[in-house]
């Protein structure tokens, strides 16, 4: 939870994935994250060298992992807006833009639903503070 009136995190990361995203802000500075709806490479979280990849009015700051801004395009946000997304890492090539690629791993996002006092903590938060762009 980020303690404003108890609301979960849209986006978290697990040990593994901020132990990597650590290596890569080590290697290439900040770092953000991507998310959109498309086929093969682009369902998958891409991280990039932050402000390398231009967002836009159809892409949602959903939150940040490690310190490091994570966005989702706008059609996938309302897909998954009643999800909380669980940003891991595996063992194998992603994304062949994506900065993790060379390390031999690649990120992979998970997702649960967000529990009914969770849901209304979320939409209570959100009338006071609307999802940015």
């Amino acid at each position: 939870m980020n303690g404003s009136e108890n609301a979960p995190d849209r986006v978290v990361a697990t040990d593994a994935a901020i132990e990597l995203i650590r290596k890569l802000k080590d290697i290439h500075g900040p770092v953000m994250f991507h998310q959109s709806g498309g086929c093969c490479d682009g369902s998958a979280p891409m991280c990039f060298p932050d402000g390398e990849f231009k967002t836009g009015d159809q892409d949602v700051l959903l939150g940040e992992i490690e310190g490091s801004p994570f966005y989702i395009g706008r059609a996938q946000f309302e897909y998954w807006r009643h999800t909380q997304l669980i940003i891991d890492v595996v063992d194998g090539r992603g994304g062949m833009f994506s900065l993790e690629g060379p390390e031999g791993k690649r990120f992979l996002t998970r997702s649960r639903i967000f529990s009914d006092d969770e849901w209304n903590a979320l939409k209570a938060h959100e009338e006071k503070a609307p999802i940015t762009v």
